[in-house]
């Protein structure tokens, strides 16, 4: 048997493997299926679909279950405990091989380079579920919520306040791609990832600022975004954590900052009480579940994209 050409493989480990107008066609789509338009046809029908999961899930894992199913394709989930990976297997040997059967693979791991490598020796297309350095597929979700919600991105303003984590290095993405202007605070320590930065700002024409003070960046917001103070993997520093972000709470405060028509985000799961305040979750301002909801449209329209044009 011939292995499949890797010449033409697309895979989506962050938002930089996606043009700003493939960006802006995801979205529409994602917005059309969301409307029900083609709900009755399954554009990737007779096509398997791989789930690694190395970290605890709900929405992504369900999500993408959902959506590879609406879409006529078979998700296999494949418990890393319970492959040959989990015994020592190499990462190439699996991928190649994998490779055969299926005919795109979603991971979700803690180190990045697992994914890129993964990736490396793979032909079909990979999606980042998730990795302790970007969550790309929360920013499409992100984006298709503002563009709702605004009717617009170029131009938007967002305050994301809390940890410089994977969500916000992907929201960083996000704007630099798609010319929204970000103002992330957080405590010194705690920004994104450098280099994300470093290259949002080379190449966004849009703003990307980094601050400490959350009533500073909410001044003049769109959108207010934040996410727990202690991700996965980090349970250790949770105590110490939790003391320098105590300043850094989503409350009615904060959004007397922002815009009147301001709109709440945040990627979930909530440690309600910590980051976020139960009257602004639940709140009239909040698209939190909206934008929960988006994850499913814009992984099927991701889905549709990468699997189709997959020779």
């Amino acid at each position: 048997m011939i292995e499949k050409s890797v010449q033409m493989k697309r895979d989506f480990l962050t938002l930089w493997n996606l043009f700003p107008e493939e960006i802006e066609r995801l979205l529409k789509r994602a917005i059309e299926m969301k409307s029900g338009i083609d709900a009755s046809k399954c554009p990737l029908m007779g096509k398997s679909i791989g789930l690694i999961f190395e970290k605890a899930s709900t929405r992504t894992r369900v999500s993408f279950e959902v959506g590879i199913y609406q879409l006529g394709a078979h998700p296999i989930y494949l418990n890393p405990n319970e492959i040959q990976l989990g015994r020592g297997e190499t990462i190439s040997d699996t991928a190649r091989t994998l490779s055969r059967y299926l005919d795109a693979m979603v991971i979700r791991t803690y180190g990045h380079d697992l994914l890129e490598n993964f990736a490396s020796y793979s032909s079909i297309p990979v999606i980042n579920g998730l990795s302790d350095l970007h969550h790309p597929c929360q920013a499409l979700s992100d984006l298709m919520t503002i563009l709702e919600k605004k009717g617009r991105l170029k131009g938007v303003r967002i305050a994301y306040i809390g940890d410089g984590n994977n969500v916000a290095n992907s929201l960083i993405e996000g704007a630099a791609r798609m010319e929204l202007n970000l103002t992330v605070a957080c405590p010194e320590g705690y920004e994104p990832d450098p280099d994300v930065i470093e290259r949002a700002r080379a190449s966004a024409k849009s703003e990307i600022i980094i601050l400490r003070e959350p009533k500073e960046a909410a001044g003049r917001a769109d959108v207010i975004y934040t996410d727990v103070w202690v991700s996965m993997g980090q349970e250790k520093e949770s105590k110490e954590k939790k003391k320098r972000f105590k300043g850094y709470q989503i409350n009615k405060s904060i959004l007397s900052c922002a815009k009147e028509d301001v709109i709440v985000l945040h990627c979930l799961p909530a440690h309600r009480g910590e980051e976020i305040t139960d009257d602004v979750m639940d709140g009239p301002q909040s698209a939190i579940f909206d934008q929960a909801e988006n994850r499913l449209h814009t992984q099927k329209a991701l889905l549709e994209m990468l699997v189709i044009n997959h020779p």
